[in-house]
């Protein structure tokens, strides 16, 4: 039985849209966790540090020592989380490629994981950051493809043309 499902694509192509999506067609609870969560969470002073998070003025993200340390835990506590019994979609950045998924793999174990790529063309998810209005312009369009190098996958959806119910659907097929 699917434990985890764990959603990895650049910013604003679309996979908060697809949590939202799951958590209504799927027939059991899921909790939805995400890096905003974790971001969200941490103090303002985090968000603007050399050891915490920044947003870079061209879209990239940096991301110093204390952040890795809470993310860490938070990886940490997500699968225990799901150990415990509760079913977690996870809403991902791999902004490291393998080495990311490498470190949920690590943590998720052998947890039943299924793994989903979220792609989406460059150009549109551009156009969603900008109407957003609440990200770094350039974020999107940095992030659309180096997500995905060198990450494996169980299924991928693409936003670009399929709406967020229509690629919840197709990932809730895979899930067991």
């Amino acid at each position: 039985m699917t434990q985890v499902i764990v959603l990895n694509g650049g910013s604003s192509s679309g996979k908060s849209g697809i949590v939202r999506c799951l958590q209504a067609v799927l027939r059991d609870p899921w909790l939805a966790l995400g890096t905003d969560t974790l971001v969200e969470a941490m103090p303002a002073s985090m968000r603007a540090s050399d050891g915490g998070i920044e947003f870079a003025p061209d879209g990239e993200v940096v991301v110093g020592p204390e952040f890795r340390r809470l993310e860490a835990a938070w990886i940490a506590g997500v699968s225990a989380m799901a150990r415990a019994g509760a079913r977690i979609i996870v809403d991902e950045v791999f902004l490291g490629g393998p080495y990311s998924q490498r470190r949920w793999q690590e943590a998720l174990g052998d947890l039943q994981v299924l793994w989903v790529g979220v792609r989406c063309d460059a150009p549109v998810a551009a156009g969603r950051e900008v109407a957003r209005g609440d990200r770094t312009i350039g974020m999107a369009a940095a992030q659309a493809e180096v997500v995905h190098q060198g990450v494996a996958y169980d299924v991928q959806v693409d936003t670009t043309r399929t709406e967020a119910l229509d690629c919840a659907r197709a990932i809730a097929a895979q899930v067991k």
